[in-house]
């Protein structure tokens, strides 16, 4: 069975002023479609149909379908980490982030310099490695699920297309738009179960 564009989990509108229904339009409808489309183009290719998306991921020998693959896993795993109701982290994900950041605003200030400062076109990523609560980026599809011990938490996504229609080329408005307002807290603390990779997967 190919894969397909899961639903966005609110209205299109939803996320406005912060990320428009336009936005939304281009960035779910079409980009994702369009990594929807081409993976599923792709693993005919190279003999891994059957396989759930991670598997494909894991098993991609080559790179056109390593990234549209873990872009189309990515995006899904993105869409959950926003919400339209302002959230905060629940307890036990707080106490992680006191213990390893500091403070909830040095987490948001530490993760806005990572996001601002990556070159070109990637990911944000607050993982859980290793027991610890971890910042990193990775660069174009790249995805914490060809990194063996990465446990994804929260992404933010970095690629243009995310932010140009509603803050032009201005990443660090975007960046600092979404951590103030839009961050879903309370799926980032559902995956310390280890198992946000599952909630973006597909059989």
């Amino acid at each position: 069975m190919p894969f397909t564009l899961p639903p966005l989990p609110y209205e299109p509108d939803a996320l406005a002023p912060h990320m428009s229904a336009e936005t939304l339009a281009y960035h779910h409808g079409k980009h994702h479609q369009a990594y929807v489309d081409k993976t599923n183009q792709l693993i005919a290719d190279a003999g891994l149909q059957g396989r759930s998306l991670v598997d494909v991921i894991r098993s991609a020998e080559f790179d056109p379908l390593r990234n549209n693959a873990g872009q189309l896993w990515n995006h899904s795993f993105f869409w959950q980490c926003l919400s339209p109701e302002r959230t905060s982290p629940p307890e036990p994900l707080l106490n992680m982030i006191t213990r390893d950041f500091g403070s909830l605003v040095a987490l948001h200030k530490q993760l806005a310099a990572v996001a601002i400062g990556h070159f070109g076109s990637g990911w944000a990523w607050l993982v859980l490695e290793d027991g610890a609560l971890r910042i990193t980026s990775l660069h174009d599809g790249d995805t914490p699920i060809a990194h063996g011990g990465m446990a994804p938490l929260l992404t933010l996504d970095l690629w243009e297309h995310a932010y140009y229609i509603d803050y032009r080329n201005a990443r660090p408005r975007y960046v600092e738009a979404l951590l103030a307002a839009l961050i879903n807290w309370e799926f980032v603390a559902l995956n310390l179960d280890g198992n946000g990779i599952l909630r973006a997967n597909q059989d």
